[in-house]
């Protein structure tokens, strides 16, 4: 299985996906069905940004020219891959990398998204039933040559545990914040909502905290954030949402809102789902003292830096953490 062949059938499956096939529609159904917080429109989406910021050949192409991959991988190295379930085929890059290199995949899913990316692998392995030799999945994960896992924290410290003595790439909680100059038009802060509400918060790449200038008024971001207002008739996030509203009542801790979202000052970067927290700054000097270490975070989102509405719009170069995952796969 040659690397012109692999990127022609990654090609047909970016097709696929933007195709109205019935099994790949009822596969998002079962989606849905088996993960509440997959949506149809965030299903969708999800899916569409891969058939259009990944699997289009000449990005392909142009992606891979920038790594000294065999043609043909012999023998191709085992990776076992842990994927996340946070959003809808969270996964799939990994899978991307691992395919496109020559390599072997061995995936375990996450519970909660395991109908997308198998019915995708399933495809692949009706076009050409090699597939079924190069992708395969188990839930657990033994005599791999390499490790991908991403997970939180917690979970983190087994994957160092059980796949420390191997090349690996091991993912904690990360997430991502916005700078705002107190200049945005309405436009801009409606692409901002984007970058918060999309997947309901739950990604890595969703802002959950904001930094605003002294003084800032609040009153055109959460009108603009009405935009997505329709996400608090789902039961998910509605109970997220009066729980933490709850608390701030209880607690008299000070909240705005439009209905959808609760802004709270509050120095964390992390927040829960429903909830957007914001600091106060008083100039350029003041800020750089407030931001935070890249550690913990994804991206940043605002003028200068990735632009506002673009978060959850990574290219198939951009790669979580800023690891490099087809670099480590080609040194394997």
């Amino acid at each position: 299985m040659e690397l012109p062949y692999r990127i022609d059938l990654l090609t047909r499956l970016g097709q696929y996906i933007l195709s109205d096939d019935e099994k790949w529609v009822q596969a998002k159904k079962r989606a849905g069905l088996e993960n509440g917080w997959f949506i149809p429109e965030f299903v969708d989406l999800a899916a569409g940004n891969i058939a259009r910021s990944f699997l289009q050949k000449n990005l392909l192409e142009e992606w891979v020219a920038h790594y000294p991959l065999e043609t043909t991988n012999n023998p191709p190295k085992s990776v076992g891959i842990v994927m996340a379930g946070n959003i809808p085929l969270v996964g799939f890059h990994d899978f991307l990398c691992v395919f496109v290199s020559g390599h072997n995949a061995v995936i375990k899913t996450s519970t909660k998204d395991r109908v997308l990316i198998q019915q995708l692998a399933d495809k692949l392995a009706e076009w050409d039933p090699a597939v079924q030799n190069r992708v395969q999945f188990s839930e657990m994960l033994k005599n791999c040559d390499a490790y991908i896992a991403t997970g939180s924290n917690n979970s983190s410290r087994y994957f160092d545990y059980y796949f420390g003595k191997y090349p690996h790439i091991i993912r904690r909680n990360r997430t991502s914040i916005a700078v705002i100059t107190g200049d945005e038009s309405t436009d801009e802060l409606e692409k901002l909502a984007d970058d918060f509400y999309l997947y309901f918060g739950l990604g890595c790449r969703n802002v959950t905290k904001i930094y605003v200038p002294k003084d800032y008024d609040f009153v055109p971001l959460l009108t603009a954030f009405k935009k997505y207002n329709h996400l608090a008739d789902h039961h998910k996030y509605k109970n997220n949402y009066d729980y933490n509203l709850a608390l701030h009542l209880l607690n008299k801790i000070y909240y705005m809102t439009n209905g959808s979202v609760l802004l709270i000052e509050d120095p964390a970067i992390f927040s829960p789902i429903s909830q957007l927290n914001y600091t106060f700054y008083n100039d350029q000097n003041d800020l750089r003292g407030k931001l935070p270490d890249t550690t913990n975070l994804q991206c940043i989102v605002g003028k200068n830096f990735t632009p506002i509405g673009q978060s959850q719009c990574p290219a198939i170069g951009d790669y979580a953490d800023g690891v490099d995952v087809l670099k480590f796969l080609s040194g394997l």
